[in-house]
């Protein structure tokens, strides 16, 4: 039941994150930077501590009471992240929501999920799973073929790409009125892709804060098992890292471009705009509030990372379906971004498999333990 309940929450964080976007994309009058960061005072100072405050009592005696060497490589891998969420934005913004999401994700989900298992292989911690432990076991075998499945699929949607741009010709403006363009867009695409991984390293460097929350809670809580909102706490470091990077590069653009006047434009919806921007910003954030529920069920390893990436993806094909960005491109280049799609959802379910093989694993290895343990008792009063 666990698995299947961790599934869901990836799934409701997954379609949070991959329609996060489409509230940005009604903003009237502009700039890019301008309803980027506005978006993001949501997404990374307002919201986070607010889902921590509703969740974790005394969350911010958690992080005071955490060492600095904690709080500053957390801190440090949002700021990294930042680099990849800021990417994010101009990758969507010149490949289109569909494209663009399949690349960066993807590359995302691959990173995210086989560096850990590397740096636990060096430094081991108990119940983190290595590299080994994946190449080494049936379960792990099949994660990494998920891996391996969501890298073809990206593969195949880069290759969809270099068609869309070849059918758009000269025009460069798909359907849905994105600014397609191929080359600076993959280059973007890629840095975000590598970048955005950090967001997951960031987790394992907070872990400690995570786990005084869930023990806490367990004290309060006994007999209910883990608890759902541990990485709340972790979240709001990390995002101040994310915001400190989104926020310098926004205002250097906005002095740039000259659209600082964009925030007090009478001629523009301006409450309309806010209010967009606070619902895509506080969407974008639930993806990882509901990351942090189906990680409690699932563990913070290759399976949820990649699950939770991958239903992103899906979603944000299905908006670009919606969109109409593949419209007036030929049925060839259509039917080469399905198989890219699908060889994603393929490997969702590959992963999804593992996991389940990983958890049966776990719970034979539990009750072995008991035996042991049942089988000394015994003997010892003998």
């Amino acid at each position: 039941m666990g698995i299947i309940l961790g599934v869901i929450f990836h799934f409701i964080g997954g379609f949070a994150s991959g329609s996060f976007y489409m509230p940005y994309k009604k903003v009237k009058g502009w700039s890019w930077e301008s309803f980027w960061i506005v978006g993001g005072l949501f997404s990374w100072l307002i919201v986070p501590p607010l889902a921590a405050y509703l969740t974790i009592p005394g969350f911010m005696d958690i992080i005071k009471s955490s060492s600095s060497t904690v709080l500053g490589s957390t801190y440090l891998m949002g700021l990294l992240w930042g680099i990849g969420g800021l990417t994010y934005g101009l990758g969507v913004r010149y490949l289109g929501v569909s494209l663009g999401s399949s690349i960066i994700l993807g590359l995302c989900s691959f990173f995210g999920a086989l560096v850990p298992s590397v740096y636990y292989y060096f430094n081991p911690k108990t119940g983190k799973d290595t590299i080994a432990d994946l190449f080494g076991s049936t379960w792990g075998l099949f994660v990494m073929l998920g891996l391996l499945l969501c890298i073809i699929g990206i593969v195949i949607c880069g290759k969809a790409g270099g068609m869309k741009d070849k059918d758009l010709g000269s025009k460069g403006v798909d359907a849905a009125g994105s600014e397609f363009k191929l080359t600076k867009g993959l280059i973007v695409a890629i840095i975000s892709g590598v970048l955005s991984a950090c967001f997951s390293f960031g987790i394992e460097a907070g872990t400690s804060m995570g786990h005084t929350a869930n023990e806490l809670w367990k004290t309060a809580n006994p007999g209910q098992g883990e608890f759902l909102f541990r990485n709340n706490v972790i979240f709001v470091v990390i995002l101040w890292g994310g915001l400190t990077t989104n926020f310098i590069w926004c205002m250097i653009l906005n002095a740039r471009n000259k659209s600082f006047g964009d925030y007090t434009n009478k001629k523009t919806p301006l409450v309309k705009n806010f209010l967009l921007c606070a619902l895509g910003g506080t969407m974008w954030f639930l993806q990882f509030f509901f990351y942090g529920m189906g990680e409690s069920k699932m563990g913070n390893g290759a399976s949820s990372w990649i699950l939770h990436m991958s239903f992103i993806i899906l979603v944000a094909n299905m908006w670009g379906i919606v969109l109409k960005e593949w419209k007036g491109v030929t049925s060839k280049t259509r039917k080469t971004i399905i198989a890219g799609i699908a060889t994603i959802i393929l490997s969702v379910l590959v992963v999804g498999y593992g996991n389940q093989l990983h958890d049966k694993l776990k719970k034979q290895q539990e009750l072995e333990k008991e035996k042991v343990i049942t089988y000394v008792g015994t003997n010892s009063t003998i």
